[in-house]
């Protein structure tokens, strides 16, 4: 929010998310396609949010966009947009390409392999954050699920150690048959256990990096961006404007 400049509304100059209803999960009464005799309570906020995903990106002209594969299809939703925009009404917008990196498109929980990471788990213990302190990284990956069996190779039918060894591969920077070639012939605890080194020594220098900053730093430079975000934001809108009659 704030490194966008504050959202579309912000960058619009005129608070669009105010009226989408009081936000996504409110305005869908409960989500959205879940099927609940809700729905006709449902505000214009549950069919303009895609929208309002899509001009998060096209307002500041992106070119390239960092995606999980379960996000691929807002992005999807943003080029198609764009390029009935600019067929419409002239040039405006660039179209977004996706990068979706070939390893960890989707980390999993260590607790439950079909779920992704996510913050908002109710199980902590599913999830590394950024700012875990070593302790509670090795606690987390030793009580990782882990499949039956006790080879150590990626198997997509055995989705908990894929789901580590995608881990190790992202953080040691290593191949996927360097992984494989490493834990061969070692057992599960072993494997654990580096991972759990490997996992804090990676993020070893982000962490120093946080501590280097206090709140006033951290906001200065929040500012910075979000001016930056709008200024960009506002000339692309400008430009719609123009092209559309609205002003």
């Amino acid at each position: 929010g704030d490194g966008s400049g504050g959202g579309f509304g912000d960058g619009s100059g005129g608070g669009y998310g105010d009226g989408s209803g009081g936000g996504y999960g409110d305005g869908s009464g409960g989500g959205f396609g879940d099927g609940s005799s809700s729905r006709q309570r449902a505000s214009v906020g549950l069919f303009t949010y895609p929208i309002l995903m899509a001009a998060d990106i096209l307002l500041y002209q992106t070119d390239l966009v960092p995606v999980g594969q379960d996000q691929k299809q807002h992005l999807e939703l943003s080029r198609d947009l764009a390029e009935r925009f600019n067929r419409d009404f002239g040039e405006t917008f660039k179209i977004p390409e996706p990068f979706i990196p070939k390893a960890g498109a989707s980390i999993k929980s260590l607790q439950d392999p079909e779920k992704k990471m996510s913050k908002s788990d109710e199980n902590a213990a599913g999830s590394i954050f950024l700012l875990d302190d070593a302790d509670t990284i090795t606690k987390k990956i030793k009580r990782a699920v882990t499949d039956s069996g006790t080879s150590i190779e990626f198997d997509e039918s055995r989705p908990a150690i894929n789901n580590l060894l995608t881990i190790y591969q992202l953080v040691t920077d290593k191949t996927a048959d360097e992984c494989v070639a490493h834990f061969e012939g070692k057992m599960y605890g072993q494997f654990k256990s580096e991972l759990a080194e490997s996992v804090v020594e990676f993020l070893r220098p982000f962490q120093e990096r946080v501590k280097q900053y206090d709140d006033a730093t951290l906001r200065e430079i929040l500012d910075r961006g979000a001016e930056k975000a709008r200024s960009v934001a506002s000339e692309t809108l400008a430009n719609v404007y123009e092209r559309t009659g609205i002003k």
